[in-house]
């Protein structure tokens, strides 16, 4: 039933503490993308003993909420186990499976598989509720397994969380977020790694108010994806490495998928904003028809003056599509830029085809999240 929002105390998995067990006080909870019936505003306040910022006048469908804290107070001591009791199959009229994540450093390599559908995972912060890996390919795992989270059941959600890979650059390919889930969001977190920070591995994606960091190559893979008002750190790689932020893998020119980078910063880590000697590319092609647009964004100079790097000499120069519209910063500039024939300098008509609302529909399933976002351009 809409509005429904059915809480889960102690003793369901993890521990058999009886205390109340929901959000705590450290919890922006004007940032938490929820909206709860009249009715349930004030059971939260009975539960919590807290009053809500703002009364929402609408309402989330949130089925079952469960909390997770190691030290035993809540239904799970790990968030695996919490993954583990969320229904198979449900229908996003069913409502969400909420996972509640205590602050904490969480070693764990977590899995939200295809049969886990609409599952919220909230945290308390960035730098509050960190999950935490370092699988590596230098260290024997594949690039697709190395994955700190990873994400393939759809309508998932994440906020207000930290996802690391801290195998570091010298480990070579080390995922922290591995993401195949149709239609899931990740909002007001920090993703962070080295190369290979972020697998946008297929799908429809959206990413708002997310930090992320990493060296070559660090946010790859062919979904149809949109980060919007989010900050792309570029971290130091090792000696003799470039960063490349973007290598989207497009195989097909049929194919809907790209990475649209809309109202972002884009700027350098303290590490690498003292190097001298590394450069740093918007993005170079994985793939044959590899699709990658940045717009109405903030380039600080870190940005070389060319802007992209080949993969393979002439590879995909011809069939990939790079564009750029409309952004600002030192190191937006594109009156030096490669002259590839796939390199294009877009007007507002072109760059209206890469929003939240024309390239992954977002009109269609993000409000259901209450994610904030922006349909067209700026």
């Amino acid at each position: 039933m809409k509005g429904k929002f059915e809480f889960l105390r102690g003793g369901g998995g993890g521990g058999g503490g009886s205390r109340k067990l929901l959000f705590s006080d450290d919890i922006p909870l004007d940032h938490l993308p929820l909206k709860m019936s009249s009715g349930n505003v004030k059971l939260f306040e009975s539960l919590t003993g807290r009053r809500l910022l703002q009364a929402y006048p609408d309402s989330i469908n949130v089925r079952t909420m469960v909390v997770v804290d190691p030290s035993g107070d809540g239904n799970f001591t790990t968030i695996n186990d919490a993954v583990a009791a969320a229904p198979n199959n449900t229908n996003i009229s069913d409502g969400y499976f909420l996972i509640y994540i205590v602050p904490g450093v969480y070693e764990e390599y977590v899995t939200i598989d295809k049969n886990k559908k609409n599952v919220m995972m909230i945290g308390s912060g960035i730098n509050q509720t960190i999950i935490t890996g370092n699988r590596s390919v230098v260290d024997g795992s594949t690039t697709f397994n190395s994955s700190t989270l990873a994400v393939v059941g759809e309508r998932f959600v994440a906020v207000n969380i930290t996802i690391r890979n801290t195998a570091g650059a010298i480990k070579h390919q080390a995922v922290a977020v591995r993401n195949g889930a149709d239609l899931s969001t990740f909002y007001n977190c920090s993703i962070e790694g080295y190369q290979d920070t972020l697998y946008t591995h297929s799908m429809r994606q959206f990413y708002r108010n997310c930090d992320i960091y990493g060296t070559v190559d660090f946010i790859f893979g062919n979904a149809a994806v949109v980060l919007q008002n989010c900050n792309l750190y570029a971290r130091l790689p090792m000696q003799g490495q470039f960063n490349a932020i973007t290598a989207q893998g497009r195989t097909d020119p049929n194919q809907n998928t790209g990475t649209s980078i809309h109202n972002c910063t884009i700027k350098a880590t303290p590490d690498l904003a003292s190097s001298t000697n590394t450069k740093t590319y918007l993005g170079r092609p994985w793939k044959e028809y590899s699709r990658t647009v940045y717009m109405q964004s903030y380039m600080d100079s870190l940005i070389d003056p060319a802007g992209w790097r080949d993969w393979n000499g002439t590879f995909a120069l011809s069939t990939l599509y790079y564009a750029e519209y409309n952004n600002a910063g030192p190191g937006s500039n594109t009156s030096s830029r490669v002259n590839w024939p796939g390199y294009h300098v877009i007007d507002a008509t072109d760059a209206n085809n890469f929003t939240v609302s024309n390239f992954i529909g977002g009109d269609g399933w993000l409000p259901v999240t209450n994610a904030p976002y922006q349909g067209s351009l700026m």
